[in-house]
């Protein structure tokens, strides 16, 4: 009975112990000399320095957005190790809208299996105009230009190998719950009011269809990209999908092998140069990361081989990106230097 005992206690003590490690504050984050207090610490300063900023208004143009609290914040850092550290609002669900349109391009070239089809089908350059510009389509040759805006991002949505509507959606739904590690779902009520205000892209993918860059039925295209859009997703969630990129396409939480790593470099360069549409110059100079915005007021950027940093507020600068989740990610990126162009020291 003694020996039974003592088995009992050696055996919890080593479980202790290897739940303490992992646990641990001073734990290393891999790739840097970064702990997780210390990006604690940093997080918890970006959202207190930034919680109570106005400035900004939620978008409007979709009428359902402009009925999110404005006042909404979260902050989220995951990194490669699976290490979930947050801030604020993280568990509420908004549209994830443009936020999206990488993930969908990485979608693409996995199921498609080549490499180049993003340079090829619709291009890789920043189109300097808004987000949602017929000028851009009419003026420049390659018409859909980049897979971040929603030209190229409705393009990338027609080149999903699929026979049914429902069936090119579903690609992309558990495609993102597998980057998320949960279940995802439609926000319906966004859903309805998008596909209410949506001719504006339906006009685009008519045009791109005369130009022959559009590669299915237009508006059934049309009405999957406005359901990707819809699709609900959490500050948490999204720093999780940002963390499967920023691992090589592994996932951090459920360990899986989601996206092939061949591909990863061709994501990051796009979202670097297209991700905050004509904001990209400001983005690169000063946070130098590879990133994506929505008008749903979320923002996701990638450390790579670090970690993502995520964060929501829906109100939006003219620019259509998040002015709280702006400020928050480039206070962490420069407090932490996390830049891509800073120089080892």
């Amino acid at each position: 009975m003694k020996n039974n005992l003592k088995i009992l206690i050696l055996i919890t003590s080593i479980v202790f112990c290897f739940n303490s490690s992992l646990f641990s504050t001073t734990s290393e984050i891999s790739g840097s000399n970064l702990d997780i207090s210390t990006l604690q610490d940093t997080l918890n300063q970006a959202y207190s320095i930034f919680q109570d900023t106005n400035e900004g208004q939620n978008a409007d143009y979709i009428p359902e957005l402009s009925k999110v609290p404005s006042d909404l914040f979260g902050i989220v850092i995951v990194t490669v190790d699976g290490y979930i550290i947050q801030a604020g609002d993280t568990d509420y669900s908004f549209a994830i809208e443009s936020v999206s349109k990488p993930f969908t391009a990485a979608l693409v070239l996995q199921e498609t299996k080549e490499p180049d089809i993003l340079l090829n089908k619709i291009g890789v350059e920043p189109t300097g105009q808004p987000f949602n510009s017929i000028i851009a389509i009419e003026t420049i040759p390659e018409r859909s230009v980049n897979p971040l805006v929603n030209a190229g991002a409705i393009a990338a949505v027609s080149l999903l190998p699929a026979n049914t509507a429902e069936e090119r959606f579903n690609k992309i739904i558990h495609f993102y719950e597998k980057m998320a590690a949960s279940d995802l779902s439609v926000l319906d009520s966004v859903y309805l009011s998008e596909t209410k205000t949506n001719a504006h892209n339906k006009a685009i993918a008519f045009l791109l269809d005369s130009y022959g860059r559009l590669y299915a039925d237009p508006l059934e295209v049309t009405d999957v990209y406005t359901r990707q859009c819809s699709i609900g997703i959490t500050t948490k969630q999204l720093g999780i999908m940002g963390a499967t990129l920023a691992n090589n396409g592994i996932n951090p939480i459920s360990g899986e092998a989601v996206l092939n790593s061949e591909y990863i470099p061709k994501i990051f360069a796009i979202m670097m140069m297209c991700g905050f549409y004509n904001e990209s110059g400001f983005w690169a100079y000063a946070v130098g990361l590879p990133s994506k915005t929505g008008v749903g007021g979320g923002i996701v950027s990638i450390v790579p081989g670090k970690m993502a940093i995520a964060a929501f507020s829906p109100r939006l600068n003219d620019a259509g990106n998040s002015v709280k989740a702006m400020k928050a990610i480039e206070y962490i990126s420069n407090k932490l230097a996390l830049s891509l162009f800073k120089q080892p020291e």
